[in-house]
């Protein structure tokens, strides 16, 4: 392995980088060796897993975790974590569905009051972290809690049992399902809808991180906040901004969850936070902050579908799924880890 050395009197930062350097550098790195690894182990023990109809299925299942996993891993790289995004994404969607059956308004209304409600918890999240300085696990785990015990003392409250009244024959649903729940046949395959929410949602956090000041602003924030907010970094807004992010994309995956099945359980959401961290955590981030991408969380999902699907698609009893997420869990951070080490090896 050779490494380029500046001349002398030169700036080291303008030294060519050799492309292994690159990519060792790369935080997604040890999740494109993962992903490619799952793919081949369950194409060889799942002939089904090859059949494009498969492959459909598994882009779903990714979508559905990678379109939150993207925001979850923006706010990893800050250095913070949000214990209520799970919970969220039911409340958005209880709000759109209530609201719009209740006032029996147009279903766009109940959307619009739902996207106003969900920034206002992210923006709650963020809020209280800046104010009180006390951890992020406290904070949004208290979130989390008064959100279920709302989501269902709502739900009884209003509908009388722990799920909506169906809203399908309502003003403007169709055009909602449209936008937020809809799919399309190429040959025998179905795409759904959420796999290009998902592809828009990382392509806009890519850029946020590589192409503007706030991508600079969040990786200092997470890098360490005394030290950037020493030079100038916005710590409070960024961290707010942050905390609204994981809200806008929860109110989107409520939307889609209510959209393609018409009503909604007031008990859905608790535990897919913890899917959404090991997604970005598969993907490069550290827990640490400072360090990650929203490719890599997308990565992460991806890894995510294949198993998920793949132990369906071998016929084993899927009782084992959390036992395969926590070993990919486990030697993913093992594999960041060593590549993060090599990676400062060749400086």
């Amino acid at each position: 392995m050779s490494t380029a050395r500046p001349a002398d009197g030169l700036d080291e930062r303008l030294a060519p980088t050799s492309v292994l350097r690159k990519l060792l550098g790369r935080p997604e790195l040890g999740s494109v060796v993962g992903a490619a690894a799952v793919f081949i182990f369950f194409s060889i023990v799942a002939p089904s897993f090859l059949q494009a109809s498969s492959l459909s299925t598994i882009l779903y299942s990714a979508s559905t975790i990678g379109i939150m996993a993207a925001p979850v891993a923006l706010l990893m790289i800050g250095g913070e974590f949000d214990l209520s995004a799970g919970v969220m994404v039911t409340t958005s969607a209880l709000v759109s569905s209530m609201f719009s059956y209740q006032m029996t308004a147009n279903v766009w209304v109940g959307v619009g009051v739902s996207l106003l409600v969900t920034l206002a918890i992210g923006f709650f999240n963020g809020f209280m972290l800046t104010r009180t300085k006390l951890p992020s696990f406290i904070i949004t785990l208290g979130t989390f809690l008064m959100l279920t015990g709302l989501n269902l003392g709502f739900t009884k409250l209003i509908t009388g049992t722990v799920s909506t009244k169906t809203i399908a024959d309502m003003e403007g649903f169709a055009s909602a399902r449209a936008l937020f729940a809809s799919q399309w046949n190429i040959g025998s395959v179905t795409l759904k809808v959420t796999i290009l929410w998902w592809f828009a949602i990382v392509a806009v956090a890519t850029w946020i991180l590589l192409r503007t000041r706030a991508g600079n602003w969040i990786f200092a924030v997470g890098g360490g906040a005394d030290a950037a907010r020493a030079t100038g970094v916005p710590v409070v807004k960024t961290r707010i901004g942050l905390y609204m992010g994981v809200a806008l994309c929860a109110w989107i995956s409520g939307q889609h969850i209510l959209f393609s099945f018409d009503v909604v359980q007031s008990g859905e959401g608790v535990g897919n936070e913890f899917l959404y961290i090991i997604a970005a955590v598969i993907g490069g981030c550290l827990m640490t902050g400072g360090y990650g991408s929203a490719i890599g969380s997308a990565v992460g999902a991806f890894i995510f579908g294949m198993t998920s699907n793949g132990i369906v698609y071998a016929q084993w009893n899927p009782d084992w799924f959390k036992f395969f997420l926590g070993a990919m869990l486990l030697l993913a951070t093992l594999l960041n880890a060593w590549v993060r080490k090599r990676a400062e090896a060749t400086k």
